[in-house]
């Protein structure tokens, strides 16, 4: 069995199943074999069932199969969900803020590490790369340098599995055994320590069942994932909602926003937050948010995950941009030093921020 990971469901817990303890646990998984969300949906296997000889891998042609496999009953569903090169997956984004009975019960890592195959016999032209949008993202280096033509698949295994003379396809390493490719390349992937992370999915009914076990237990650490949509528009209305979370002492560790499908400047809005909603700050927080008029749905609640807090040193920063590093010494002294900035760098600063 697998190491346990840092964001594991806690000790004394037990998922929430889909199907009686005699029967298999059923784990969806995009597909085909030898995928990113393959190997997440074999960790989930071993890390979250006690015998994993009850646990049954079956691949999905798409997303949309795993969603409706998951709200039918017919067991979890593991999707990726954000990668720390490319971010959120948006289509699976999307889909779960859309979905009548699915919810997140755990969140697992996978390190993303591409290798280069080929079908092609030496000594023939390779003009096309093929792998999911995530992967010709991340691989960009390889590809330009190659010459090669990108073709989206709908998952780096998928690929692999269905390369065509003259293409490359981009996938983990296994796929080349599992496939019978040759290897070009190695770890071509543009960034060093990516890793994509993985939502497991199950019926809204069953994770409420195990959220309530967890809350009588009164132990570990949770993060919660919420979508927003405040039902009137106008100056101040967004901000008021995110005091509502700041007043109520609540960590944000992620924000962002998706249109509402074919309705202009509306969205909706996904946060992160350092907590589960049946504690009592978050809760009464909820709580206050749908009584001023927001629409919440809870998207996923799971073990906090170990995350690291590095300085924001200058390497991480984008191009261009304008900052400057203020001591500690109130607002007004604050603004004082970077009134100060502003004369001695003016015709830089103005230039980043377009003044």
């Amino acid at each position: 069995m697998s190491s346990t990971p840092p964001n594991s469901t806690p000790p004394n817990s037990t998922p929430p199943n889909s199907t009686p303890p005699s029967s298999t646990q059923r784990i969806w998984y995009l597909g085909p074999q030898g995928s990113f969300t393959h190997q997440a949906a074999n960790d989930v296997l071993h890390h979250y069932l006690s015998d994993s000889d009850n646990g049954e891998l079956i691949p999905a042609a798409n997303v949309k199969d795993i969603m409706a496999a998951v709200q039918s009953g017919q067991g979890w569903g593991v999707i990726a969900w954000e990668s720390n090169v490319e971010g959120y997956v948006v289509p699976n984004l999307d889909m779960m803020i859309d979905s009548d009975n699915v919810a997140a019960f755990a969140r697992v890592s996978v390190d993303i590490a591409f290798d280069a195959f080929t079908s092609t016999p030496e000594g023939l032209a390779l003009t096309e790369v093929s792998a999911h949008p995530h992967g010709l993202a991340q691989c960009q280096s390889y590809i330009e340098s190659a010459n090669l033509r990108p073709v989206p698949a709908s998952s780096n295994a998928a690929a692999c599995r269905d390369i065509l003379p003259g293409q490359v396809a981009l996938g983990p390493r296994i796929c080349g055994d599992l496939y019978g490719l040759r290897t070009l390349a190695t770890e071509i992937q543009d960034y060093q320590g990516a890793h994509t992370d993985f939502l497991v999915l199950n019926r809204r009914e069953a994770i409420m069942q195990f959220l309530s076990y967890q809350a009588n237990q009164q132990s570990g650490e949770y993060e919660s994932v919420i979508a927003l949509i405040p039902l009137s528009t106008g100056s101040g209305v967004l901000a008021n909602a995110l005091d509502v979370l700041r007043d109520a002492g609540l960590n944000m560790t992620s924000f962002i926003s998706r249109p509402i499908k074919g309705n202009d400047g509306t969205y909706s809005f996904i946060a992160t937050i350092d907590a589960a909603p049946w504690q009592q700050n978050f809760h009464e927080a909820l709580s206050q948010l749908i009584a001023s008029g927001t629409w919440i749905k809870t998207l996923a609640v799971y073990s906090r995950r170990e995350r690291p807090n590095p300085p924001v040193t200058a390497w991480m920063l984008p191009r261009g941009g304008a900052s400057m590093s203020v001591p500690q010494q109130g607002a007004s002294a604050s603004q004082s030093a970077f009134s100060e900035g502003i004369n001695e760098n003016s015709d830089e600063i103005r230039k980043e921020l377009l003044w």
